[in-house]
């Protein structure tokens, strides 16, 4: 509690919770912070091409055993989502008796959200190869700022980001501790077992602007009404098929009160037959459009099919902590890497069930149950 105590007020954003996105300043003070406790514990950070941190203890090599998460947040988020991860692997590195007989790590992945650049794991996605590196760099947040420029200023070179072979090479057992992000548990820990399939899909609807005083209503090609068939839709579908699709982000340009927008961009994120409900989505919005004399395109931005994490991995996790098992909604950086290495996930009880929001929370007696859950597995798998 006190690691994360120490991060209490970086990156609080002016509406409550916190913006921790990518190569900002409270990333670059998140980062430091990092170094500077992998520093005091002895262990020798280095960055890798795509922008993660590697908190060695001793030698880099071959088959580590390599824990950690990350402390950026989604606009608006909470306290625990990535950090705890990340203070617990440091807080175990500092509670094992002895420095495993393996190559060992603590990693901090960067922009794991997508809150500032819209792709969720960036980094691990970079490091395994999942996402093209030519079109990371052309990612843009808000204000227009490109990933490359961003990570430049922030003294990462985009010229090298791509799958990084020796990086991943080194992973012989990934194991991400993380708050559990709903109410899906009655005891302090739990494993991990599966991660539900899930993408996001940028819905972009053209009409035509003007002034709202003056264009009687049968004159308008309002994107706003399409747009507004969507959100309700892809409630409405999901519904249909036990899954789940929300609107977090909707963008009208040029932004108005006074002005009927001439474009309308909304997010979906969809999960549990994530394509099968935005394809249902796609022609609600076509008919829509075209009913208001709009046009529309559909961008997959990412994409994620459901992972089972590895069987032998987590049976000996649940065996050892007498856990149960869990299977998420939410996506994680140990989901990504578990197509190259054994992977698992330990989650810490949220007697809420909020996350990706101020409320986000946990019991101190809980923290403690997971640090304590997660030094017992590095040891158990430290030789």
């Amino acid at each position: 509690m006190s690691l994360l105590d120490d991060l209490a007020d970086v990156g609080r954003a002016p509406g409550g919770g916190y913006a921790r996105h990518a190569f900002d300043r409270a990333d670059s003070d998140l980062r430091e912070w990092f170094r500077e406790q992998a520093g005091r514990r002895g262990l020798d950070v280095e960055t890798d091409r795509n922008g993660n941190l590697w908190a060695w203890w001793g030698e880099p090599g071959p088959d580590a055993l390599v824990t950690g998460s990350h402390l950026d947040s989604v606009p608006g988020g909470g306290a625990f989502d990535g950090p705890l991860g990340v203070t617990s692997a440091l807080e175990a590195v500092s509670r094992l008796p002895a420095r495993p007989a393996r190559p060992f790590a603590v990693v901090l992945f960067a922009e794991e959200e997508g809150g500032r650049f819209g792709v969720p794991c960036l980094g691990s996605r970079l490091l395994t190869g999942a996402l093209d590196p030519d079109r990371a760099r052309a990612l843009r947040d808000p204000d227009g700022v490109t990933l490359a420029e961003a990570a430049a200023r922030a003294g990462v070179d985009p010229a090298r980001f791509g799958r990084d072979d020796e990086a991943l090479g080194r992973i012989g057992t990934f194991v991400e501790l993380h708050v559990e992000q709903g109410r899906a548990l009655d005891v302090p820990v739990g494993v991990g077992s599966t991660v539900l399939e899930h993408g996001r899909w940028r819905f972009s609807f053209t009409g035509q602007g003007n002034h709202a005083g003056t264009t009687i209503l049968a004159d308008r090609r309002d994107p706003m009404l399409p747009a507004a068939e969507v959100v309700l839709a892809a409630r409405r579908i999901a519904s249909t098929v036990d899954g789940r699709a929300t609107v977090g982000r909707l963008v009208a340009r040029p932004g108005g009160t006074n002005v009927i927008p001439s474009t309308v961009d909304l997010w979906v994120d969809a999960r549990g037959h994530g394509r099968e409900i935005v394809a249902e989505l796609t022609e609600a919005a076509r008919a829509a459009a075209a009913a208001e004399g709009c046009t529309v395109t559909v961008a997959e931005e990412s994409y994620g099919g459901t992972v089972t994490f590895d069987p032998a991995l987590r049976d000996r996790l649940t065996g050892l902590l007498d856990a149960p098992e869990l299977p998420t909604g939410a996506g994680h950086d140990a989901a990504v890497l578990a197509a190259h290495t054994a992977t698992a996930m330990l989650y810490v009880r949220n007697p809420t069930g909020i996350s990706h929001a101020p409320e986000e929370f946990a019991e101190d007696a809980d923290v403690e149950a997971g640090a304590v859950a997660l030094t017992r597995v590095l040891e158990d798998l430290s030789t």
